[in-house]
C-alpha cells in the first residue's frame, strides 16, 4: 500500500490541531505543521501555536523552528516539509499534515509552481515602494502587469503582491503564465479532511480564541516584537492591530475589534482557497474521531 499524508484544512479557530493530535495518536504517527507563522519562536500567542502538553503528546515539526529575523519561503518550505516527509516514511505508513495556510498545504501536497530566478534588488526596490508609496501603489502596478493574477490575489497581502510583481518585472512575463503547468507527482496518496462548521460558529470561535489571546499576554507578545514591526513575518492579523495600538492610532478596544474583524475575513478567504480542492472529505466540527477514522481507512482503501 502507498504511504499516506493526511492533511486537515479548515479556518482559524476551527478545531484543526485537536484533530490532528487525535488522529497522529491514533495512527502512532507525527505531525508536519503547515502554519506558516507558527513557524516563528517569536509568535507563539498570536499565532495560536499548540500548548506545552499538546506538542508534547505527538511528536510535531515546524513549529517555533525559525526566527522572524530569518527569510524562510514557502519553497523552503516544501523542501524541508518533503525530505522530512521522505524520512518519516521510512518508519511510518501515515504522517498528519495540518494547517490554515491554503499555499503551504498546497506546496506539500501538490508541489509548487516554478519560477525564474530574480534579481533580489527587485524585491528591495518593491519594498521601499511600498515603504514610501502605500500598498495601492503595488495594488495598482499589478493591475496593470498582471489583471488575470490581479483578480485572484488577495491584495491586502504586501507579501504576496511583491513576489507576483517581481516576477513580472524581473522575467517581463504575468506571473500568471508560470501558474499551473505541470508539477511533480508525489510518492504519496493525500487524504484531505476539512474541517466546517456554520459561518455564525466559526466568527463566535474566532471572536472567542481573540478575547483568551488578550488574556494569555498577546499585547506583551507584541509589543516585544513591535520594534521590528516592518519584517514580514510579522505583517499578520492580531500583530497588525497592536502595532497601530502602540502608534497611537487605535485604542485597546478597537484593536483587539479590528483582530476579530480581520481575522473573520482571514477566515473567509481560507474557505475560499480550501472550497477549490473537489476531493476533500468536509466533516461536522462536532463530528467524533472513529467516524472520521472510518472515513480516511474507507478512502485508504480505495
Amino acid at each position: 500500500m502507498k504511504k499516506t499524508l493526511v492533511s486537515v484544512i479548515g479556518t482559524t479557530a476551527i478545531g484543526k490541531t485537536r484533530l490532528a493530535i487525535a488522529l497522529a495518536n491514533y495512527f502512532k504517527t507525527d505531525i508536519i505543521s503547515a502554519d506558516s507563522r507558527q513557524f516563528y519562536k517569536e509568535m507563539k500567542i498570536g499565532t495560536a501555536v499548540p500548548s506545552a502538553e499538546e506538542l508534547k503528546s505527538v511528536p510535531h515539526h515546524f513549529i517555533q523552528h525559525k526566527s522572524i529575523f530569518e527569510s524562510y519561503s514557502v519553497g523552503d518550505f516544501e523542501r524541508d516539509a518533503i525530505q522530512c516527509l521522505d524520512q518519516l516514511f521510512k518508519e511510518k505508513d501515515i504522517v498528519v499534515l495540518v494547517g490554515g495556510s491554503g499555499l503551504y498545504v498546497d506546496a506539500v501536497t501538490k508541489g509548487l509552481d516554478k519560477f525564474p530566478e530574480i534579481d533580489p534588488k527587485i524585491r528591495e526596490a518593491l519594498g521601499v515602494k511600498l515603504e514610501s508609496e502605500g500598498i495601492q501603489s503595488l495594488q495598482e502596478q499589478l493591475r496593470q502587469l498582471d489583471a488575470l493574477y490581479y483578480e485572484k490575489v488577495d491584495i491586502e497581502n504586501p507579501h504576496r503582491l511583491i513576489r507576483a510583481l517581481e516576477v513580472c518585472i524581473g522575467s517581463g512575463q504575468p506571473y500568471s503564465s508560470f501558474l499551473s503547468k505541470e508539477k511533480p507527482k508525489r510518492p504519496f496518496n493525500v487524504i484531505t479532511v476539512g474541517i466546517s462548521a456554520d459561518r455564525e460558529i466559526i466568527y463566535n470561535r474566532i471572536n472567542k480564541r481573540v478575547d483568551i489571546m488578550m488574556e494569555e499576554g498577546l499585547l506583551t507578545e507584541a509589543r516585544s516584537v513591535y520594534p521590528n514591526r516592518k519584517l514580514n513575518a510579522l505583517q499578520t492579523v492580531g500583530y497588525k492591530e497592536l502595532f497601530n495600538h502602540f502608534d497611537g492610532n487605535y485604542d485597546i478596544d478597537f484593536a483587539v475589534k479590528e483582530i476579530k474583524k480581520n481575522t473573520r475575513r482571514f477566515a473567509k478567504r481560507q474557505l475560499t482557497w480550501f472550497k477549490k480542492n473537489k476531493n476533500v472529505i468536509w466533516v461536522d466540527y462536532q463530528d467524533d474521531i472513529q467516524s472520521i477514522i472510518m472515513h480516511i481507512e474507507k478512502q485508504r482503501n480505495l
